[in-house]
């Protein structure tokens, strides 16, 4: 099972400045067209590689543009031991639709 977070979730998270790292696995030319403000960039390709960069000691949120390649990244994770990690739901599209109406949505 993939654990899941919305963007209003997410949103409110962040408000309240609650102790997460926001990881986007999508490619650099999408992250050009659209990005939350402080993500962490490794895209899904390279995340099995780079995943000794990480601390399972801390929450992430994986976000692609509509949620599947940032699924797979969470399961990626939780195979390599990781328990505190979520999927936006929606990706970045569904960020732009409910919480920044200035993203460019593609």
């Amino acid at each position: 099972m993939i654990p899941e977070i919305t963007c209003t979730e997410l949103k409110t998270k962040l408000d309240t400045r609650e102790p997460l790292t926001i990881i986007d696995v999508r490619e650099d030319y999408e992250r050009e067209i659209a990005c939350i403000d402080g993500s962490v960039h490794i895209p899904l390709g390279e995340l099995e590689d780079r995943v000794d960069e990480l601390d399972k000691n801390v929450s992430y949120v994986l976000q692609c543009r509509s949620g599947g390649r940032s699924a797979r990244a969470v399961g990626i994770l939780q195979d390599a031991g990781f328990v505190n990690v979520k999927n936006l739901v929606g990706g970045i599209t569904q960020w732009a639709r409910d919480i920044d109406h200035t993203m460019e949505i593609y």
